[in-house]
């Protein structure tokens, strides 16, 4: 084994461990979320997982980001069979180990590689533009400047290096191949732009640059793929998952809490004993809703790390349309910051400690969450299923429950339920009156 060899493996192996590293503290801010078991209607999770995280099926409610999008996804996809290649060639010293074996079936792959490459390259510098130069608005909101802005192009400018080297890699490698009498490889960009722009290069320089290409294009890979963990483009593997453990209840249906149902149920239960001692808690005692990221439940928690920040929740939001504080995007952003921020925190301090904040207050305003109107025009708008509503639901429940705050309508609404039954200020026996009235 050379020298090249040994170097490859070590990176490879040294990129791979880091990512696994990141994926291991992923998990871990995940699971601060409480348990929650979803194993049922597997076939109809199969089949929305299907079409729309697999064939993108949401997004293509508006066709041109859709399709650009869909270049960058697809040639995602397919690159890696090439990535797989260098993978092998990297370890046992062989150059393009599938060419000999493969043949035409190789050349039509890479050719087709390369054709979505440029498709992948075009989409690319149209994101650019949409981002930095058109004014779109759910571009520009409070919540997408900083990081958020940068972590968008970031990756852009990441995608426009890698195509870059991979046609680096290809150019100079026809470019060697002819020279060297073995004909032209067939790819199809490589065999027109390799010979006219590295024709005139001698061997040791086309050889050089082909291996400036190929190692650019490791590299390329094992920093985006590190980078992803810390950036919204982590969506690239949790949308799978996500999806498939998404809710499939039908839209206007809202959870109930297990404690007040069973306590409602055993009100109506005429077997009940009223002066029975109630069961002994078992464990430490849940809130009533969400004051922060640990009384979520964990596929909240993974929903938070795989939005896309794509705004299109924000852009449908009835609420931030007419210039409320509300953005469902916002929501699950502050959601992730926040479970970032408490993960840190645990495991430098242990996993008993707290720091004293809560999702709600410091993150979140009562203002945003009472700007609701839940409408779910936000779920329904989510490429990847996520569900903003059912944390803004979670955390107003706290907010009434626990800290006995709503806006003052709300309040006289549950005065009259609790006192007339209904959320008139009527008596039960003055709500017919009505019909009397001539």
């Amino acid at each position: 084994m050379g020298i090249g060899s040994i170097v490859f493996i070590v990176i490879l192996i040294a990129g791979f461990g880091f990512f696994g590293f990141n994926v291991k503290k992923v998990i871990s801010n995940i699971n601060l979320g409480r348990d929650k078991k979803i194993n049922d209607r597997k076939g109809e999770r199969w089949k929305v997982m299907t079409l729309v995280a697999l064939g993108q099926k949401k997004m293509f409610q508006r066709p041109i980001p859709a399709m650009l999008h869909l270049f960058i996804y697809v040639a995602f996809l397919l690159t890696q069979i090439e990535l797989i290649e260098i993978i092998i060639d990297g370890i046992t010293g062989n150059h393009r180990v599938f060419y000999p074996s493969l043949g035409g079936l190789y050349t039509l792959v890479i050719s087709i590689i390369e054709v979505l490459s440029v498709l992948a390259l075009i989409a690319t510098f149209a994101f650019l533009a949409r981002r930095n130069l058109l004014k779109i608005p759910r571009f520009h909101k409070d919540e997408m400047t900083g990081w958020p802005k940068l972590d968008g192009n970031i990756i852009l400018y990441l995608e426009i290096l890698l195509v870059f080297f991979i046609f680096t890699m290809n150019g100079a490698d026809e470019a060697v191949h002819i020279a060297e009498g073995k004909g032209s490889y067939g790819f199809a960009f490589s065999q027109f732009y390799g010979p006219a722009f590295f024709g005139g290069m001698d061997i040791d320089s086309l050889h050089i640059l082909e291996r400036i290409g190929w190692w650019g294009h490791l590299v390329m890979v094992l920093t985006f793929m590190n980078y992803l963990p810390y950036s919204k483009h982590f969506h690239i593997f949790l949308a799978f998952p996500n999806v498939w453990y998404s809710n499939l209840d039908a839209k206007g249906r809202l959870s109930n809490m297990e404690a007040v149902t069973n306590e409602v149920k055993m009100m109506f239960d005429p077997e009940a004993d009223p002066y029975a001692a109630p069961a002994e808690p078992v464990g430490e005692p849940q809130t009533f809703g969400v004051k922060d990221v640990t009384d979520l439940p964990w596929t909240g928690l993974l929903q938070a790390y795989t939005c896309t920040e794509c705004g299109r929740c924000t852009s449908e939001c009835p609420a931030n349309q007419t210039g409320k504080l509300l953005s469902p995007r916002k929501i699950m952003m502050d959601t992730r910051d926040r479970m970032v921020e408490l993960g840190d925190y645990k495991r430098k301090n242990g996993e008993d400690t707290h720091d004293g904040k809560k999702l709600v207050h410091d993150y979140i305003s009562e203002e945003e969450l009472w700007a609701c109107t839940s409408c779910n025009a936000c779920v329904e708008a989510c490429p990847v299923n996520i569900d903003p509503l059912a944390i803004i639901v979670d955390l107003r429940r706290y907010l009434v429950m626990e800290e006995s705050k709503a806006p003052a309508e709300l309040t006289g609404m549950f005065s009259n339920i609790e006192n007339n039954g209904a959320p008139w200020q009527f008596s039960p026996s003055d709500r017919l009156n009505w019909k009397d009235e001539q």
